[in-house]
């Protein structure tokens, strides 16, 4: 049986682990029912080798490939949510008000799932496959919490791959370019101090909302007179 075809069987396995996950949002490090349904799940594939408690709530599982000795692959995927009111309607709205998996990582969890079931069945390869659940993606924190604590000694892993899903993109494509493809964030906060007055005498005041908006106007100039045309950013305001 091809892969593409073992996929194939494992595909509405994979949709539900992911609307069940999507109706439970977890938030940073506080993914602890996220993790042990990954962890069971894990188990249920039979691996053995499945750790929890890295970065408090991170879980890593390694499976033996049967091809022999060879290097240790990591393959990530992140757990966490985001503190937002979901109104989508669906029949797997989430079902934990203010909070919402808007950005994914449910689908990331549950494809990571999908490939464990499936390099755990086969194991047609040689070394090992690590793979790896990080929680507080959002916060930027997670990864290198599970770096710090030995991530890649503790397994002797090599390199590392992981996937972003890209909504826009067709079903069964995917998104590679050398260099960066999705933006990291960056945030700051621009404090405007007003001062208050009559409408009839504004240059007695001033007004904060005139000075907002040029700023706004303005802050657009880093991309398009301080940057190499070549190089990506983007700059938002809330």
């Amino acid at each position: 049986m091809r892969s593409i075809d073992e996929f194939r069987d494992i595909h509405d396995e994979a949709i539900a682990w992911r609307r069940h996950l999507h109706q439970n949002p977890e938030l940073g490090y506080n993914v602890h029912n996220t993790a042990r349904f990954v962890a069971e799940k894990l188990a249920s594939f039979g691996i053995n080798h499945v750790e929890t408690g890295i970065a408090e709530t991170g879980v890593v599982a390694v499976i033996q490939g049967a091809g022999g000795d060879g290097p240790t692959i990591g393959l990530r995927a992140d757990m966490d949510a985001l503190p937002i009111v979901e109104a989508t309607g669906k029949p797997w709205t989430s079902q934990i008000e203010g909070k919402m998996h808007a950005c994914g990582h449910d689908g990331h969890t549950a494809m990571l799932l999908g490939a464990a079931k499936h390099l755990s069945a086969t194991r047609d390869f040689k070394g090992s496959v690590a793979l790896i659940f990080q929680p507080a993606e959002e916060d930027g924190q997670g990864a290198g919490r599970m770096v710090q604590e030995g991530l890649m000694d503790r397994f002797n892993i090599s390199q590392v791959f992981g996937m972003h899903n890209m909504p826009g993109i067709d079903v069964g494509k995917f998104g590679i370019r050398d260099g960066s493809i999705m933006a990291a964030l960056d945030e700051f906060d621009i404090t405007v101090t007003g001062r208050g007055g009559h409408a009839a005498t504004p240059h007695f005041t001033i007004d904060p909302v005139v000075v907002g908006a040029q700023i706004i106007t303005a802050l657009q100039t880093l991309v398009s007179r301080n940057l190499d045309p070549t190089e990506a950013l983007v700059v938002s305001v809330p």
